[in-house]
């Protein structure tokens, strides 16, 4: 314990007296008054961001909407008259148009929700970094319970708003359909292709945002200038801090709550064609929904344990704060979902089986719920093996720097393609376990399992972001040292929550697209998925292919926004007098400029290719050929994107530790400037658009790719194939 108080001293947790002999150099009223400048500042800049982007997407959701309602109403040729149930034998349905009618309003709901999430997400988060910033001068006590809280608000947020209006969605469905549940259950599913295109467009432009001015503050500020990071004198420092809240953490709400809905609008279509459907026992159709509003119970539960019952005393306390979130959480929503299943489930009930009928009983889908909650885990624990600092792969990264940024990189590739083996042997368990139980309800139960402490994970997640930004405003409004090295502290533990929470996202994406595929293939009649039908084999391999076109689009829409942002940020340094010196102040304003500008360009050509590539498919090919184009851009896309993440964040904290130099091995690779940091500088700009462009990117474009053939498939089980008849 004494060595802890030693350190916290050391790194800037340090008792009051020292607290007060700070604010008398410097941290006092002139700070505060400063801080709440750049504040303001940084919110202008995403409020301005968002707003502009969401100009363009009310345009986009609007014409896409229309087309929902044109496919679907031309299934049976605009027709008001009832039809014959497709799964439920003689019974009769609502019209087509009907359908048509209510999944383009369910997209309307599922785009407006997802909007709404990372808005507020990011009001919260340009509201808490500079009070984080303002509580590091009490202790890293302080600041971590402010940042925390901060996440877990945006957290509980999403996670209640989502689970709300999709409720309100289905019952006000309902006045309509009345006993038809297997239309009511299809219209729904718009909603989460609604939610998904806003999180594509979200986390594709914010991404671009936030990268073109990290590289062009990284390469100029620091490997050219000399200059530390986040530094008043460098011209795209706010655009930087702009760009977290745009993208870590509005993306990133829009992300998980995507996910969130398509894997409960998934299992909500599964189980009304199932005899939960059938028998109209709404308790047990409504299943998916209960396990996720237990989940936000369990989630406030859990955050206690971080704020109130065992607070963070010491820089070392923090990263086991946030492992044991994951880990509580996981613990006590395995109990809940117990209680639930056999609350709300029959003892022995059937689901729908591809054409068979499967027999399931309730303890069945306890299991899918906990095999998705431990693999989320197991995955989770994983990707902070890979990405923090404190074990070995990381370390051995910063090591390669001592030989330059090539052999940095080849390191830091090696690792990103390793950290894939156990995530995917995790999901590989979690659906032969799913499959097996309960068919493909399994499946999407078992993503709901993982989702279902979306709370917690979004907390941790948005706890990253605030803390960067808080360190950025420590630096630019000229606190002293001790204060940064105490927001430094929560940034490097901050680093690799991010890491989990992107880990959480993609292995959740499997598992929904997954389901979603299953219930696509039911949906459009496709009796069998066979590789060796030609039509399934040339989807496959030109859906496997997507995610590399994809990638290669978004990481070269960085790079040509981040060369437009290096020769700003540079002509600013030439033309500026004074400005090295910190007698005048740089142009901030144009580098916002710069990366809002590029963003809202080139965040269009990655979106049209995903919407565009399943209509085109099930338009002119089939739905045989959808399919394989499906299953080739899931297991191509969540290789890719966890290597690509875990490849950034390994670079990004490899970065951190030399400049940190909190061991004797990292001290010899450092001081900030050696050409071993100027190296980790390097691959950490090169890591920068495949942790938070690409690779988070990749897992909304296999679930919206699923999500939305889910919502024609009547239309390409009926009009689809024009060339594969």
């Amino acid at each position: 314990m004494e060595d802890d108080e030693q350190e916290d001293v050391g790194m800037g947790g340090g008792d009051h007296r020292d607290d007060e002999e700070e604010e008398g150099a410097g941290d006092g009223t002139i700070a505060v008054a400063r801080c709440a400048e750049i504040q303001n500042a940084i919110s202008v800049g995403a409020n301005s961001f968002l707003f502009t982007q969401y100009k363009y997407l009310a345009t986009f959701t609007a014409v896409f909407a229309v087309v929902i309602f044109l496919f679907l109403g031309s299934v049976h040729r605009f027709s008001t008259d009832s039809r014959p149930c497709q799964y439920t034998t003689g019974q009769t349905c609502k019209p087509a148009l009907a359908n048509a009618a209510f999944s383009s309003i369910a997209f309307l709901l599922g785009a407006a929700t997802s909007v709404v999430s990372g808005y507020l997400g990011m009001r919260i988060a340009t509201y808490a970094n500079a009070r984080t910033t303002l509580e590091a001068r009490r202790g890293i006590g302080a600041a971590f319970a402010t940042a925390f809280r901060s996440g877990a608000v945006m957290g509980f947020l999403l996670s209640s708003l989502g689970l709300l209006v999709l409720y309100a969605t289905i019952k006000a469905f309902g006045l309509y359909y009345g006993d038809d549940w297997e239309g009511l259950y299809e219209s729904v599913t718009g909603y989460g292709l609604g939610g998904s295109s806003m999180a594509l467009f979200g986390r594709v432009g914010g991404g671009i945002y936030t990268k073109a001015a990290d590289v062009g503050a990284d390469l100029v500020g620091k490997v050219e200038r000399n200059i530390p990071e986040d530094d008043p004198r460098n011209p795209a420092v706010i655009a930087d801090n702009v760009g977290d809240n745009v993208g870590d953490i509005a993306g990133m709400g829009s992300d998980l709550f995507g996910s969130y809905a398509e894997s409960t609008c998934a299992a909500l279509f599964v189980a009304s064609i199932s005899s939960f459907g059938a028998d109209h026992d709404f308790a047990a159709v409504a299943y998916p929904l209960l396990v996720s509003a237990v989940g936000i119970l369990v989630c406030l539960v859990t955050t206690l344990f971080a704020t109130d019952l065992f607070k963070v005393k010491t820089v070392r306390g923090v990263a086991p704060a946030l492992k044991l979130q994951l880990v509580v959480s996981t613990v006590l929503m395995t109990v809940a979902a117990l209680v639930v299943t056999f609350a709300a489930l029959p003892a022995s009930f059937t689901l729908f089986d591809f054409g068979e009928v499967k027999q399931v009983k309730n303890w069945h889908l306890f299991f899918c719920v906990a095999i998705g909650l431990w693999a989320g885990l197991a995955i989770g624990f994983t990707t902070e093996y890979f990405t923090s600092n404190t074990y070995s792969p990381v370390r051995d990264v910063a090591d390669s720097c001592k030989t330059g940024a090539a052999t940095n990189v080849i390191f830091g590739l090696a690792l990103g393609y390793k950290s894939v083996i156990v995530p995917v042997f995790a999901i590989a368990v979690c659906i032969y376990v799913g499959f097996t139980l309960a068919s493909i309800y399994g499946t999407a139960i078992a993503a709901l399992g993982m989702l279902s402490t979306v709370a917690t994970g979004l907390a941790i997640d948005a706890y990253g972001p605030i803390s960067d930004n808080a360190g950025g405003i420590a630096e630019m409004a000229g606190m002293s040292r001790r204060i940064r090295q105490r927001t430094d502290a929560l940034d490097a533990a901050g680093n690799t929550t991010a890491a989990i929470g992107k880990g959480f996202a993609i292995g959740s994406a499997a598992l929904v697209s997954l389901a979603l595929f299953g219930a696509f293939v039911s949906r459009a009649g496709v009796a069998d998925v066979n590789v060796l039908n030609p039509k399934v084999f040339v989807g496959l391999l030109v859906g496997a292919m997507l995610p590399y076109w994809f990638s290669a689009m978004t990481i070269k829409s960085v790079g040509s926004a981040a060369l437009k942002m290096v020769e700003e940020v540079r002509r600013q340094f030439v033309t500026i007098p004074g400005l090295m010196e910190g007698r005048a102040a740089p142009d901030y304003a144009r580098c916002v400029r710069i990366s809002t500008d590029a963003s809202l360009r080139e965040m269009m050509p990655p979106g049209a290719l995903v919407l565009l590539a399943p209509l085109v498919a099930g338009t002119f090919f089939g739905v045989r050929t959808l399919a394989g184009l499906l299953a080739g851009a899931l297991v191509s896309g969540v290789q890719i994107a966890i290597s690509a993440s875990n490849s950034g964040g390994a670079w990004d904290n490899a970065k951190k530790y030399i400049e940190a130099g909190a061991s004797d091995h990292a001290k010899t690779l450092g001081p900030k400037g050696s050409d071993a940091h100027k190296a980790a500088v390097i691959g950490d700009t090169i890591g920068d658009p495949l942790k938070d462009t690409s690779g988070p990117s990749l897992n909304i474009l296999i679930k919206l790719m699923a999500v939305e053939s889910l919502v024609f498939a009547p239309f390409f089980a009926a009009h689809g194939g024009l060339i594969f008849k």
